[in-house]
């Protein structure tokens, strides 16, 4: 299908849709039938140029309002998007192919952060201490960066940006939102929803591209900081060149996740649990358990309450009232045919490593989408540790057990892996739980949760090879990340004494 049988998705400057003269795309694609819907713009350098002059223009009027003005708008649009997020989902679903319902999930986890912005005038407040030295007072202010870009992954195509986009603007900057170009009309959308909230022209761009695109963000000097989340390898390059050219960097990478069960737990609710993190939206999440670390003698048991679970699960496509029955589909297709393969491959490379398929999602289809990017539920046991498979980020609906024999060796697992984002344990013992909060080598916990994705006042980040730059996601690091602060020493002298000359250091007195 040529170019000019779909739309072209455009970016949007100055608040409106800007089409793209660059004569470079990328296709879009229904992942449910496989067929391409759209073909998304690639930006070339003018239209960098002119997305990130808009926004340095927006800035200086936005900058400019005082709080309440600044509040109001953040309230409307949370007002809107509470109103119309049904409509967000279903282009969510249209372009990732993750039901409705997780898509409003998703949004909804995204809409906690827009409500924490409505609260920023208590965020940004400043401090003041009178009388530090005599007559002399010390107060700080806390000020906006500028124009501040985001460039954000397929998976969550509304929530990653609102982890963002709603603290940014909120403390006075204007935002470059760079949208994954498998996915790109949710932010246009949010867009759109900004303008009628009130947002003034230029305070939230959407700059639609690929590598072009990210780095003129990265190397512009107007840019002061970048949020970025999606895999290590492009977290680090983000972080390296972003930092090389003074900015801000809060680069959120990969994650190998693990659950550890520990013998007492209820396997019933790990095996819910399991199922639920392990293939709720195709385990296309950063936050979705791929390594069930089973402390023996439970595996068996365990893998036996799994695979009848998997076999209960529907699969298909995820668009409300696409089904025969009528009935939403549990798990939609993976986002592409290229990762489909990428997936399968990693279970091959278990299976030749030694690895037992207890459920074998290659080669699933669904009735009526054949052409769809459909992967099965997939369950492997026995899963070596040095295979890639229990290393490396698969992305995808496979869950891997692999048995250990005690607390001790598991939590060795977890630790000794490279990345460190989610973990979980499941037991019914305080004592282990709380042993393994301190001693395990992660940024976000769940005991007996399986998906700990903190609520928006905390902030989202992991350590090691998860996390690069200065802050995590949201919450107070979120505020601290896009403000600058200014402490302010000021005296104001009695007209009748001078303090006279000195040239010693100053003294607090």
């Amino acid at each position: 299908m040529s170019v000019r049988d779909v739309r072209v998705i455009p970016h949007w400057i100055d608040g409106a849709e800007y089409p793209s003269a660059s004569g470079r795309t990328a296709p879009v694609f229904n992942p449910a039938t496989g067929q391409v819907t759209a073909h998304v713009a690639l930006a070339d350098q003018a239209e960098i140029d002119a997305a990130i002059a808009s926004a340095r223009a927006g800035f200086e009027t936005w900058s400019g309002y005082s709080i309440a003005r600044r509040q109001a708008v953040v309230f409307a649009f949370r007002e809107l998007l509470n109103a119309r997020k049904r409509e967000l989902a279903e282009i969510i679903t249209s372009e990732h192919g993750k039901v409705v319902s997780d898509a409003m999930g998703e949004i909804l986890r995204g809409q906690e952060v827009v409500e924490l912005a409505c609260g920023f005038p208590h965020l940004i407040k400043g401090a003041y201490s009178e009388n530090v030295s005599t007559g002399i007072d010390v107060y700080s202010t806390k000020q906006p960066l500028g124009v501040v870009g985001i460039i954000s992954p397929f998976n969550f195509p509304a929530m990653v940006p609102m982890w963002f986009f709603p603290i940014a603007i909120a403390a006075g900057n204007a935002v470059v939102l760079k949208p994954s170009e498998k996915d790109p009309s949710a932010a246009l959308w949010l867009a759109a929803l900004w303008k009628e909230a009130g947002l003034p022209d230029g305070v939230f761009t959407v700059l639609q591209g690929d590598k072009a695109a990210v780095d003129g963000l990265l190397e512009s000097p107007v840019v002061e900081s970048i949020s970025f989340v999606g895999s290590t390898p492009i977290a680090e390059y983000i972080y390296e060149t972003a930092a090389q050219h003074g900015k801000r960097v809060q680069a959120l990478g990969g994650a190998k996740n693990h659950m550890l069960v520990l013998p007492d737990a209820d396997l019933d609710l790990v095996a819910d649990s399991a199922v639920n993190a392990g293939y709720g939206a195709a385990g296309e999440r950063c936050m979705a358990i791929s390594v069930v670390l089973a402390v023996e003698p439970v595996a068996d048991e365990l893998i036996g309450k799994i695979t009848d679970r998997i076999a209960r699960l529907r699969i298909g496509n995820g668009a409300a009232g696409l089904e025969p029955d009528g009935v939403e589909p549990d798990m939609g297709p993976l986002i592409t045919g290229i990762h489909r393969s990428k997936v399968a491959e990693y279970v091959d490379i278990a299976e030749a490593d030694g690895a037992e398929v207890v459920v074998d999602g290659r080669g699933f289809q669904v009735d009526g989408h054949q052409d769809g990017f459909f992967f099965g539920p997939t369950l492997l046991d026995r899963v070596p540790t040095t295979s890639r498979a229990s290393t490396e980020e698969i992305f995808g609906p496979v869950l891997s057990v692999v048995r250990v024999a005690s607390y001790d060796e598991g939590l060795e697992l977890i630790n000794s892996g490279r990345f460190g984002n989610g973990t979980a344990i499941f037991t019914n013992d305080g004592g282990a739980a709380r042993r393994f909060q301190n001693e395990v080598h992660v940024g976000m916990i769940g005991i007996n949760v399986p998906i700990p994705v903190p609520v928006a006042y905390h902030s989202f980040g992991g350590w090691k090879k998860s996390l690069f730059g200065d802050a995590k996601a949201y919450g107070v690091h979120g505020f601290d990340f896009f403000t600058r602060e200014k402490a302010i020493t000021s005296r104001w002298l009695d007209p009748a004494s001078h303090g006279g000359i000195n040239l010693g250091f100053p003294q607090n007195n």
